[in-house]
């Protein structure tokens, strides 16, 4: 990947949603426009995400809700997703600790799921926002007993109006801190997240679109795409001077993607 975005031909971008498309209810003022744009413009427009707590279908609701641009369920990949093709033969039993539609995201694709840790084989952990302490021990008594940890993700934080606030990596390490194993990640930087996106990629110029230095670029960076960060969640400019996974642009939000590519290609003319 050479860092331009102005190549002749359709490309593939994939976005992150968080903190990328919106920040909790509010859309990025103008993220509708400039998808619809890429969209319009014959490029392919995919979304991938680590919160696992929202079914495909209510993504795809929150995203018109949020911004007006109208997707499909075939253009949107969770990390509950990737958590269910990871399972989804291996006839495992599963005890979730994560929302009811991480839930019906697994029973979806096939996948038994109890409510009892003696019977489970499997915890899959998401992010709770009804979490108690039942559920918790729960899940620690089945990983006691021999049951294998999944996590749809370790993001520590997301974004939110007053700040960042909690995210499924924090149960994560509270799972692995009282039961000494360490979780199997699926969500972004991680394999599971990057072959289920890989099979819905269109066109071989990928890019990757996100505000996660370590989960976003990281995952372009390993899979060979271009890396876009933008500044409207959770990086900031001193987080991408210390880190050694640099992007090949930076911009303040996803409504500067066609400015960034017409200078590009005004820049190619010269």
């Amino acid at each position: 990947m050479t860092g331009r975005l102005a190549h002749n031909g359709p490309k593939t971008f994939v976005f992150d949603l968080d903190g990328v498309v919106y920040v909790d209810r509010a859309g990025v003022p103008g993220a509708g426009d400039a998808l619809t744009k890429l969209d319009r413009a014959g490029h392919q427009v995919l979304f991938a995400t680590n919160n696992s707590s929202r079914s495909v279908d209510s993504v795809v609701a929150n995203i018109r809700k949020r911004t007006d641009y109208r997707t499909t369920a075939g253009a949107v990949i969770t990390s509950g997703l990737a958590a269910a093709h990871l399972l989804s033969d291996d006839n495992e039993v599963c005890l979730i600790f994560g929302s009811e539609e991480l839930e019906q995201t697994l029973i979806g694709a096939g996948i038994e799921v109890t409510a009892e840790h003696e019977h489970a084989t499997a915890v899959v952990i998401g992010l709770d926002r009804g979490l108690t302490y039942q559920r918790l021990t729960s899940a620690v008594l089945a990983v006691r007993r021999g049951a294998r940890l999944i996590a749809t993700n370790d993001d520590a934080t997301y974004p939110a109006p007053e700040g960042q606030y909690p995210g499924c990596g924090a149960l994560v390490a509270a799972v692995e801190r009282a039961t000494g194993v360490d979780a199997l990640v699926c969500g972004k930087p991680n394999l599971p997240m990057q072959r289920l996106i890989e099979q819905s990629i269109e066109h071989p110029e990928v890019w990757m679109v996100g505000d996660r230095i370590e989960t976003d670029l990281e995952l372009a960076n390993r899979a060979g795409w271009g890396k876009i960060l933008v500044l409207s969640g959770v990086a900031t400019p001193d987080a991408m001077a210390e880190s050694a996974t640099r992007p090949h642009h930076t911009i303040n939000s996803i409504a500067e993607l066609a400015a960034l590519m017409s200078a590009e290609t005004n820049d190619i003319a010269r």
